[in-house]
């Protein structure tokens, strides 16, 4: 163990123990590891400008806590030439870690920020502590993602209180215990089958062929509809009434992937199948949910077959007590705000199917959706974006089709009003007249879109460039988005403006890394959506549709464009989980509003936040600085 600093006081030793638990990771350790810090720290000034470590310095000796002031690190950027500012590090944070543990120089310079205090302790008492406290250990191999960890566990924690455990989302279907799957062969007759799923007491049997590859499925649902409709006698060969080419997901899957399938298709039974599509077992939504008050799968089901609008709205509270659920059972931010969005696709394709049956217009249509629920990145805060893609019949004008469907659509949006999604108060709409085209006016409105690069385009881009389908033929949409981002990757000049209107959108966080409130009537306001999310949104959206990435989810787009070697895998991990950890504190400030009764908004107070939240929010904001910093040299802003 390395000698004590001579200069440090009992007094000294309890003020920096009690400085450091207020921040991660030492929050989280012994009292006894927070001593032997104490013991070994020497502090430090710095006055503005000071280089505080650098790569010249060799293997890196020193372990460095910011106890005043702003260090930033610096590096160079070997295709501009130029010295980039690459991270801040405030009061509180640390560094550098990866060198220490790799015992190695630090490839960064870091120079302080105006005047700054840094506690420091030597080589061989930070090897103590990292042998002997598992929480410094942890931060130190793993450094914001750890953090990000106990905010998750935090989070579940409390959903758990009143719901109970189970698997999580993320489990594996292998890991699950499923079932031996019952089996029978095409030809055998209707009777036999049932009888054999009622020995082994399951809901459901699986048609293999002889290499015990699934062909079909047959479960009791099936059996009742073909009894009440009276199909057919139970001597038929279940091949005539079985489900054919059933729906299947590796055993790699995990259970997330496995319950967001079953509530798209509202089935109750999936076929997983091994590396050879041979069938290795079948889970139900019982496996995925048994202990939860509301379960994914029958939820999604309840909606898409409600008999009415009136029961529609009804079923709909049950959406903000799932979202508890999802987070107690592991899923994460991004799993859950797709689950959310799949419950709002299920009911807006309701609400259509129910007017179709009252007053079908007689015109085939796409229904679009833009913005977040395009993303599929909707909260329970949300509002309607959509339009309608038709084709034009023959022997009629486009103006024609719009004079049956604008009634229709007036109509849907307005019941879509009264199930929770607000009117948009820019007439983002379908009933609105501009966004009611066929396919060539909607080619045409995005060529001049793109070509003439207005200012009020611009806007528009951070709509209409997120689409997607939700009802209706998709291989229209699928033309269109097709010819767009051929388009949007041959104009340099757009791609420039977007990214010049993206990098407008600034994180929240002052030169002096304090947060940036949102103005005087909010004097302690953070909007999540607008400050935090956004600048990841915009940002990733110029370089995605740049780069002919065809996803419109934020997460999916960043792990697309490390595939493509676009972004540095760790750089993109980081900003997933930023931009991941600002949705779950947003997620869970509409929680709490709805508890108290609150109307839902994206406003936080980051004082009614603790250290461990606000330390992890100001980080999640300067990864977005970060982004924006890649933006700006791209496109040399």
């Amino acid at each position: 163990m390395a000698a004590a600093n001579p200069e440090n006081t009992p007094q000294n030793n309890r003020a920096i123990m009690a400085f450091l638990r207020h921040h991660a990771p030492f929050s989280s350790m012994d009292d006894s590891h927070l001593a032997h810090f104490a013991e070994h720290a020497t502090l430090s000034f710095y006055a503005d400008g000071d280089v505080v470590l650098s790569p010249d310095d060799g293997m890196v000796q020193r372990f460095y806590v910011v106890k005043q002031g702003l260090i930033r690190g610096e590096r160079l950027n070997k295709e501009t030439g130029q010295v980039e500012p690459t991270f801040e590090i405030c009061p509180g944070e640390c560094f550098p870690l990866a060198a220490l543990v790799g015992e190695r120089p630090t490839r960064t310079l870091h120079r302080s920020a105006g005047d700054t205090f840094c506690l420091s302790i030597d080589h061989d008492a930070f090897v103590t502590l990292f042998s002997e406290s598992d929480p410094f250990r942890d931060f130190c191999l793993r450094g914001v993602s750890s953090l990000l960890d106990q905010v998750n566990k935090r989070i579940q924690s409390n959903a758990m209180a009143s719901i109970g455990s189970s698997n999580s989302l993320d489990t594996p279907l292998d890991r699950f215990a499923l079932r031996n799957p019952i089996v029978c062969t095409p030809d055998l007759p209707v009777r036999k089958a049932v009888a054999k799923m009622h020995e082994n007491d399951v809901g459901s049997i699986i048609i293999t062929d002889d290499s015990r590859q699934p062909k079909g499925i047959f479960t009791l649902r099936d059996l009742r509809t073909m009894v009440a409709e009276e199909k057919a006698p139970l001597n038929t060969p279940i091949s005539q009434l079985m489900t054919p080419n059933p729906k299947s997901l590796p055993t790699t899957a995990d259970a997330f992937e496995a319950a967001m399938l079953m509530a798209e298709h509202h089935f109750a039974h999936l076929v997983v199948v091994d590396e050879e599509n041979r069938l290795a077992g079948v889970v139900s939504q019982s496996d995925l949910f048994s202990l939860q008050r509301v379960d994914l799968v029958n939820l999604a089901r309840t909606i898409g077959t409600a008999p009415n609008l009136q029961a529609l709205v009804s079923f709909r509270t049950d959406v903000s007590r799932l979202v508890d659920t999802m987070l107690a059972h592991g899923a994460d931010s991004g799993q859950v705000v797709k689950i959310i969005t799949t419950l709002n696709d299920i009911t807006v394709r309701r609400v259509i199917e129910l007017n179709l049956r009252q007053n079908d217009p007689g015109i085939p249509f796409t229904w679009l959706t833009f913005g977040s629920e395009g993303r599929q990145e909707q909260t329970l805060l949300t509002d309607q974006d959509n339009g309608i893609l038709f084709e034009t019949p023959e022997g009629m004008t486009p103006d024609d089709v719009r004079e049956k469907l604008l009634p229709f659509a007036r109509k849907l949006n307005d019941e879509l009003a009264e199930c929770g999604f607000t009117l948009c108060k820019g007439n983002i709409m379908a009933s609105n007249p501009k966004l009611c085209l066929s396919e060539e006016e909607w080619d045409d409105w995005f060529q001049r879109f793109i070509e003439s690069s207005t200012p009020q385009n611009i806007v528009y881009s951070s709509i209409f460039l997120d689409m997607r389908s939700i009802f209706g033929p998709e291989e229209p949409l699928k033309r269109l988005l097709n010819r767009v981002l051929e388009r949007i990757r041959k104009n340099a000049l757009f791609q420039k403006m977007l990214a010049a209107n993206a990098f407008e959108r600034k994180p929240p966080l002052t030169m002096f890394n304090n947060f940036r409130y949102l103005n005087d009537e909010k004097k302690h306001s953070l909007d999540l959506k607008r400050q935090g999310l956004a600048p990841f949104v915009e940002a990733v959206r110029v370089f995605a549709l740049a780069n002919g990435v065809e996803q419109a989810n934020t997460l999916e787009r960043m792990e697309e464009l490390a595939k493509i070697g676009f972004f540095d895998a760790k750089d993109a991990n980081a900003w997933q989980e930023a931009y991941s950890l600002i949705q779950a504190i947003r997620m869970r400030a509409h929680q709490e509003m709805l508890q108290n009764g609150e109307e839902l908004t994206n406003y936080i107070d980051p004082d009614d936040l603790n250290p461990l939240d606000r330390r992890i929010l100001r980080e999640s904001f300067r990864q977005a600085q970060r982004l924006q910093q890649k933006l700006e040299v791209t496109y040399q802003l």
